[in-house]
């Protein structure tokens, strides 16, 4: 029973043993909102806009859109009462370390290592194609062509130098590329709607039909071979499967969650920093997926820049290249962000022993987790120069879901074994509201395809192995017990 042993609420954020140091509180509402816009608004809307529609869902991807926003927000509430009442960093790990327990909480945290990771190392890889595109660069260094791809790594190497300095410092890099991205999303849906034209968007959900060989076997959806349905594109199964992958597009934001004893307000900025996010990116991703189907037939959308080819199409090629500088600068923010909240998790881990603790120490000098945030960065430097990852995308999905799903139980479990504790946000119609949002991630969870599962379930098994390696003789906790003991 040692593995699930819980740690006290009030030990939460109790950073100043064993030397370890302090996060620096210097994050307001509106710094978490363009944190949270910076890593959310990226790839998911300037890619999986196009491959959802053409292959999944038609013009009905606007609805996946807006149902995998609601599973977000579901997530966001719970998010926002655990986040309010103990501020601190490593979230869902922190959170499952005092409902769950320890083993449970180190698979989370292995878990958003893959999510962030894996996620700023595909991003960067996105990055550099966009790059490589936009200025004319060679292929054998920018791209996915690109043996070595020394475009994905001159930008993490950049984004490191950005992370470790400071947290105000990142605040202001992120602030100025969400303005830019932002604006160019407003931009597309405003000019973009003149060529919106009814007949694309005839019939709104395409009839389902059987899916092709290549979406059968390992690549079909887990409840469909569950449940011996044969394998089935477009239709109201095409949605429910598109929701399951254009997901994608809003993970990320519980990166606010992880900035909870950076912030110098928490129990009202980080629920404002969650709410914000997620509120202004479901606005923008609809309208600009709506825009898009209604530009030109869902069949004839380019799925590798959506956006771009469909003002080609209607003849604004100078708009193609606007809409290209905003996702340089989207991508840009999402691999900042991810760094950032990556080595806020590995300091959460090692602060609590179950990583090398010499590794989770604050500099002095810029108040960050500066090596920790220099080791996953040396991960993510190597993933993105050698690693093809574009089919690995699913794994940040599911991995995302997994952790809002921990998340939502331990709302449950929370009210009933801490009722005192003060909650500055409270989740409304609880437990109503958190065991929807557990179901509804279990269900989305359910339509990625089986081949994305036992990738997880293999990564988690060697978090197993690296736990009971390290984690389990060195936790804190645990040497805790045995001293008082």
């Amino acid at each position: 029973m040692q593995l699930f042993r819980t740690k006290p609420v009030e030990r939460l954020g109790d950073d100043a043993t064993d030397g370890v140091g302090s996060l620096r509180k210097r994050l307001t509402a509106r710094h978490l909102v363009g944190f949270g816009i910076g890593v959310v608004i990226g790839t998911g809307i300037f890619t999986l806009t196009g491959t959802a529609a053409r292959d999944t869902a038609g013009p009905a991807v606007v609805v996946s859109f807006a149902i995998a926003g609601v599973v977000a927000l579901l997530a966001a509430l719970c998010y926002a009462e655990l986040a309010s009442s103990a501020p601190t960093a490593g979230s869902a790990y922190s959170y499952a370390y005092v409902t769950a327990g320890e083993l449970v909480a180190w698979v989370i945290g292995w878990d958003l290592f893959l999510e962030f990771a894996l996620g700023a190392a595909v991003v960067a890889r996105g990055w550099s194609g966009y790059v490589g595109n936009l200025l004319d660069l060679p292929p054998s260094l920018f791209g996915e062509q690109a043996t070595v791809n020394v475009g994905a790594a001159l930008v993490v190497v950049l984004l490191t130098a950005v992370a470790v300095l400071g947290i105000r410092e990142s605040a202001r890099v992120t602030a100025l590329l969400v303005v830019v991205k932002v604006a160019v999303c407003v931009f597309v849906v405003a000019a973009g709607a003149w060529f919106v034209r009814g007949a694309n968007l005839t019939p709104f959900v395409p009839p389902g039909r059987p899916a092709e060989d290549g979406d059968s076997g390992l690549a079909q959806p887990l409840i469909q071979a569950v449940l011996g349905l044969d394998p089935v594109v477009f239709g109201v199964g095409g949605v429910l499967t598109a929701a399951a992958v254009v997901f994608f597009s809003y993970t990320g934001f519980e990166a606010v969650a992880n900035l909870g004893e950076e912030t110098r307000r928490p129990g009202r900025d980080l629920p404002l920093g969650l709410f914000g996010t997620l509120g202004l990116a479901t606005v923008l991703y609809v309208g600009v997926s709506l825009v898009v189907v209604g530009m030109v037939p869902y069949d004839r959308i380019d799925p590798g820049a959506p956006i771009a080819d469909a003002f080609d199409q209607v003849g604004l090629g100078w708009a193609a290249v606007l809409v290209s500088l905003a996702a340089v600068a989207g991508l840009t923010s999402v691999i900042l962000v991810d760094l950032i909240t990556v080595g806020r998790i590995g300091f959460a881990m090692g602060r609590d022993g179950l990583l090398p603790q010499s590794v989770a120490r604050v500099s002095p000098r810029t108040g960050t987790p500066a090596r920790v945030t220099l080791l996953f960065a040396v991960l993510v430097l190597v993933m993105a120069t050698f690693v093809p990852l574009g089919a690995l995308a699913d794994l940040v999905s599911i991995g995302t879901l997994f952790a809002f799903l921990l998340v939502s139980v331990a709302v449950v479990v929370l009210r009933r074994t801490r009722p005192e504790l003060h909650r500055p946000f409270r989740v409304p119609f609880s437990p109503v509201v958190p065991v929807l949002s557990a179901l509804a991630c279990l269900y989305l969870m359910a339509n990625l395809s089986i081949e994305t599962w036992l990738r997880f379930l293999a990564w988690l098994a060697l978090g197993l192995v690296v736990y009971a390696g390290y984690g389990y003789r060195h936790s804190r906790l645990r040497r805790d017990e045995l001293v008082g003991g």
